[in-house]
């Protein structure tokens, strides 16, 4: 490499750098305004935070819905952008989502047998009970991992792991869909979790989906090397000495915690984990350390701004969020290929 090669690698590599600083810094302004407006926006209305506050009834509002929701979302979305971000790096696939590995599948058959076992609906349930619907979601998401894993014969060959994802997602929805003709009491609570939505997040879900983020987000961060090294190829990887199997496995970890966590509280809510990714990289070239935490900021932004527009387009009646991002994300998705089409290049 010449002396000028390396002194414009050297500076693009700064550029860089700073472009993903700024990209990190926006996405936090965007969060702030985000947070303050989703505070503001509800069924009963708009009305700004600093008004609520002479207003006992507006501010219980406030503080116990609408503030909780909106932390909620963006939660969420920083637990599915996360998830995303490892994904495509994990099976270097730039359409894998998180829901690859049969977690989705998974946490719905939870929920629906635990619908079926307390025959009540989760949104006219008592805390105890809302908790244990989290619970059994949530369970039925690392359970629909566990399985994938046995079926893959562990994390040592990624397309067969990718293949028993896609065969236990199958599966296990074919299971829920059972269960809930079994049960069709049950089908409009499972409609809801199907569709995606945060209208239900309190303060006790929020508290939840924080305590896996920050782990998720450590762990992440610190395996992107491994990611990195994945994307140069297997041999490549194992030339740097790198504990492939047991990285995989925490990278595995860490993409079933930040999705089981996510979907236990807010159903399935598609599209985020996919775009947020792609956006990032749409901006920024970096190395996945730095993606995963830019993913996990986009994703929270943009399901938070998914959310608030949710409660405004129809209000005072309310979208599912799921839909919106299907919707949103889908068209984004499809300008991307059409965009790129003409050149061959994939996504």
């Amino acid at each position: 490499m010449t002396a000028t090669t390396a002194a414009t690698a050297t500076g693009t590599g700064i550029a860089q750098h700073r472009r993903g600083w700024l990209l990190a810094f926006v996405l936090l302004l965007l969060t702030a305004g985000l947070v303050l407006l989703g505070a503001g926006v509800g069924s009963t209305g708009s009305e700004s935070v600093l008004k609520a506050r002479h207003d006992a009834v507006a501010l219980q509002i406030v503080w116990d819905i609408r503030l909780p929701r909106t932390l909620g979302a963006w939660l969420a979305g920083a637990l599915l952008g996360l998830a995303g971000a490892v994904a495509q790096g994990l099976f270097r696939n730039p359409l894998a989502d998180p829901y690859l590995l049969g977690s989705a599948s998974g946490a719905g058959l939870g929920l629906a047998l635990a619908l079926a076992l307390f025959g009540v609906s989760p949104f006219a349930t008592q805390w105890l009970v809302r908790v244990g619907l989290t619970g059994a979601a949530f369970a039925g998401a690392v359970g629909g991992v566990l399985l994938t894993l046995m079926l893959a014969n562990g994390v040592l060959h990624t397309l067969r792991l990718l293949l028993a994802g896609v065969i236990v997602g199958v599966v296990l929805g074919a299971a829920r869909d059972l269960v809930t003709l079994a049960d069709p009491d049950i089908l409009q609570a499972m409609q809801a979790f199907m569709l995606g939505s945060t209208g239900f997040v309190g303060w006790t879900a929020c508290g939840i989906m924080a305590a896996a983020l920050l782990p998720a987000l450590f762990v992440g961060w610190v395996l992107g090397r491994t990611l990195d090294g994945l994307a140069l190829g297997e041999a490549t990887a194992a030339s740097l000495g790198l504990p492939l199997a047991f990285m995989r496995a925490a990278l595995v970890g860490v993409l079933a915690l930040a999705t089981g966590a996510a979907v236990a509280q807010t159903g399935l809510i598609a599209f985020v984990g996919l775009a947020a990714p792609h956006l990032v990289r749409s901006v920024v070239k970096t190395t996945h350390g730095r993606l995963i935490v830019l993913s996990a900021l986009m994703g929270a932004v943009l399901l938070t701004a998914a959310d608030v527009l949710s409660r405004w387009l129809i209000a005072p009646q309310e979208l599912p969020v799921g839909v919106l991002t299907a919707v949103l994300g889908g068209s984004y998705l499809l300008w991307l290929m059409h965009k790129r089409s003409p050149r061959g290049s994939s996504l």
